[in-house]
């Protein structure tokens, strides 16, 4: 999956489909083939790699670098000092070369995610913030807590909203190919806040469902995470999403079906918007339109 991304990302930007198969090293049919592919259900064939005698033991080595995320940075652990914990505590028998690689490529891919992954606080039009948050609502008759999807575009302080009835990957993608379709198409890149609906969280990594990796790119939007240590990151789209249940969803409002009400969420939403900006000194909704823009 990540390979036909990449192709597909490459096509939208201009590139020849000669060039993309010399630097995916892959042939041209087989170019032409991922861009043909409209549904991604089924990722293309992926190469196996052969197993590695330190696979047994790396939820170990993980355990033990997770560890040292919290523990003072002269005092956490070498790969030597792995090495002799795999061998006195577990009888890994596996050499301190493998060992010392592993550990690098580990550290190695876990800067790269926190690189790639945190977002400063300087927002354009075409990005935006996805999370989840809990409201009652009296869905036929019955108090029921559910939960509202918001798409935040923090330049004009706009989030369009969906009520879902849970917070997995298939309620994750159908909000977002609603918003989608309500907006006219996929905003440039989304920030998340946390990995709930889109993945699994192991140790400092995201695991993405692949039915995510799958929406992502046949809709060719970037993803990004949220800073777990930057407060103002965390408080801005929290905010968003008290705010959304604070106005549309009180007094507790009644549901019978739920696309019914949907279609009608998102411009409510929008109607609550028709303020300056704090910052800007503009009209929210003349800032949501640029944002609109962006994506059309």
């Amino acid at each position: 999956m990540p390979q036909m991304q990449s192709i597909r990302s490459r096509r939208r930007n201009g590139e020849s489909i000669a060039s993309i198969a010399r630097s995916e090293r892959v042939s041209e049919p087989t170019v032409r083939k991922y861009l043909r592919v409209d549904g991604l259900s089924a990722g293309p064939p992926v190469r196996r790699r052969r197993g590695s005698v330190i696979d047994e033991w790396l939820p170990m080595i993980e355990g033990m670098l997770a560890e040292d995320r919290e523990t003072w940075r002269k005092q956490r652990h070498t790969a030597t000092r792995i090495h002799e914990r795999l061998r006195d505590e577990y009888g890994a028998g596996v050499s301190l070369s493998t060992v010392t690689r592993t550990v690098a490529r580990l550290r190695r891919e876990a800067a790269a995610e926190r690189e790639a992954g945190f977002l400063d606080l300087s927002w354009h039009p075409g990005e935006c913030q996805a999370d989840f948050g809990q409201v009652d609502v009296r869905y036929r008759g019955v108090v029921t807590r559910m939960r509202h999807f918001v798409l935040d575009f923090p330049y004009s302080n706009i989030g369009p909203s969906r009520l879902m009835p849970g917070e997995n990957a298939e309620c994750t993608c159908q909000a977002l190919r609603n918003l989608f379709e309500w907006l006219g198409g996929a905003p440039e890149r989304i920030v998340y806040d946390n990995a709930a609906g889109v993945g699994r969280k192991w140790f400092d990594r995201i695991r993405l469902t692949r039915l995510f990796q799958a929406f992502q790119a046949h809709y060719g939007f970037e993803y990004a995470f949220r800073n777990p240590y930057s407060g103002h990151e965390k408080g801005g789209v929290e905010a968003r999403v008290g705010a959304v249940r604070r106005r549309p969803f009180v007094p507790v409002p009644g549901v019978w079906n739920l696309d019914s009400f949907n279609l009608r969420l998102p411009g409510r939403r929008l109607g609550l918007g028709d303020k300056d900006h704090h910052r800007k000194g503009e009209s929210q909704t003349g800032l949501f339109d640029e944002c609109v823009c962006s994506i059309e």
